[in-house]
């Protein structure tokens, strides 16, 4: 096979992107189905995913809350009905939880992050790997973490340590997954532009008592090249990580984040 063709994901994958109708999520939908897979969707959010399904004639999608266990098995009904197996998981479901001192912090806050940021990761992944040992295609699970999952992240802490778990869930499973042939690799972004990332600029400069601007500043200079990722420089990765040529990577965490120096 020529080089350029292994940098290819393989026509016609079956694909599953959690929260894949908004951001990161949609733009890894997107370019999949631009690559020929079949892609299948779930998020919380109905009428976004009615317009990523209206406009995107191919993808489907699934109305769905990941942090419940029972949505997770409604999603995978839908992915047998619709996509007849599974090669990719992308377990890109995630909120930016709240932001404060520890001592501020309240209990539904914590609880409510941990259990869309982590939990829901254990019930896509538990339910997605019988359908990824029986692919025969390559199979890869793809966790979405975040710079804060190798980075201490004071005033996020229950964003940072949801992240660092799935840094753990990534590594154990490429072990637990290898003899069976299943890579399984995490994505860190870093700074993403959109309107997340405005939202998160704004709590921080509020918890900290600065201006937004100010707040904006000191995010990019935290950043060796001085500049802020987009969803489709993490969609390119994930399509990397799918392809014949990453055919032997696996237990890898790569942040995408033009090198986020500190948090």
């Amino acid at each position: 096979m020529p080089l350029h063709d292994t940098l290819r994901p393989q026509p016609d994958l079956r694909v599953l992107v959690t929260a894949g109708a908004n951001g990161i999520g949609a733009a890894i939908a997107r370019a999949f189905h631009g690559a020929g897979a079949r892609v299948h969707i779930c998020d919380v959010d109905r009428s976004a995913l009615d317009r990523l399904v209206a406009a995107t004639p191919g993808i489907t999608g699934s109305m769905a809350d990941a942090s419940v266990a029972a949505d997770a098995d409604t999603v995978f009904d839908d992915v047998q009905s619709h996509l007849g197996g599974l090669d990719v998981l992308i377990n890109n479901v995630g909120i930016a939880g709240p932001t404060g001192a520890i001592e501020d912090l309240d209990t539904s806050g914590w609880e409510r992050t941990v259990s869309v940021n982590l939990n829901s990761q254990f019930y896509f992944a538990r339910r997605a790997v019988p359908l990824l040992k029986a692919s025969g295609r390559n199979p890869c699970l793809i966790s979405m973490g975040s710079v804060a999952g190798r980075l201490g992240y004071a005033f996020r802490t229950p964003y940072a340590v949801t992240k660092w778990a799935v840094v753990g869930l990534t590594k154990s499973l490429a072990i637990e997954l290898g003899p069976q042939g299943v890579r399984v690799n995490a994505i860190l972004p870093g700074v993403v532009e959109g309107e997340r990332m405005d939202g998160v600029i704004a709590a921080r400069a509020a918890a900290l008592g600065i201006g937004v601007d100010a707040m904006r500043q000191q995010y990019l200079d935290k950043i060796s090249l001085r500049r802020m990722v987009t969803a489709d420089d993490v969609a390119a990765t994930a399509m990397f990580l799918c392809s014949p040529a990453a055919r032997n990577v696996t237990g890898q965490v790569i942040s995408v984040d033009g090198n986020v120096e500190y948090l």
